[in-house]
């Protein structure tokens, strides 16, 4: 072999090994590229993943804050038109006191109606229970629904009586309470005969026949 043919080659060589490097080098750079770019985007999916469940969890938590408001029951309150009163004669003589809920919504009513016959300086007592001693019934009327409590009648002097008129409040959640009131319904102007005497009040109860066997006039 000639030196010229030598060099030759050897140059032919150097010029491949060179190629090769050069290949290999791109190569890694595509290579560390794609992983890069793989990541970005894993790395940018997972953050907006992460958005959009912080996104959903605070919307899940205002509705259910939004839930929580919808559910509060407000107060019953009176009104000469929600409040009727009615009286049974006979040996289980007594006196019923209808409220009616005329809303849409459902409203609380807590132990008895607060009554004052007469323009009376003291309510009637309760039956169940006594002004510090609160049994704390709690009822819930539904919307267009009824509650009831009865005044027992059955005798002379829980009998008295003929009213001319009663003041109405409604009970607060303690005894020294009142959530509305007072309210006055005239029965002359009703056209209604209700006597009442030395008696007491039922609390509030979802049926009248209820109210009546805690009146101890009921079957």
């Amino acid at each position: 072999m000639t030196a010229r043919r030598s060099r030759h080659r050897s140059a032919a060589y150097a010029a491949l090994a060179l190629g090769l490097a050069g290949s290999l080098a791109l190569t890694g750079c595509n290579s560390h590229s794609s992983k890069k770019s793989k990541t970005s985007k894993t790395s940018s999916w997972s953050s907006s993943k992460s958005k959009k469940r912080r996104i959903i969890g605070g919307g899940a938590a205002a509705a259910g804050a939004g839930a929580a408001a919808s559910r509060r029951v407000p107060d019953c309150f009176p009104s000469t038109y929600k409040v009727t009163f009615s009286q049974q004669s006979g040996p289980d003589s007594h006196v019923t006191v209808k409220f009616k809920n005329t809303t849409s919504r459902n409203c609380k009513l807590y132990n008895a109606p607060l009554l004052r016959f007469n323009n009376a300086k003291n309510p009637l007592p309760l039956l169940q229970g006594t002004p510090g001693h609160l049994d704390g019934t709690r009822l819930t009327v539904p919307a267009h629904g009824y509650a009831y409590a009865v005044i027992p009648t059955n005798s002379a002097a829980t009998k008295g009586t003929e009213q001319k008129s009663v003041a109405i409040d409604f009970m607060g959640v303690s005894a020294s309470s009142v959530t509305h009131g007072p309210v006055t319904v005239n029965f002359a102007e009703k056209r209604l005969h209700v006597s009442v005497g030395k008696t007491k009040v039922t609390n509030w109860t979802s049926s009248i026949h209820g109210a009546q066997l805690a009146a101890g006039v009921g079957k």
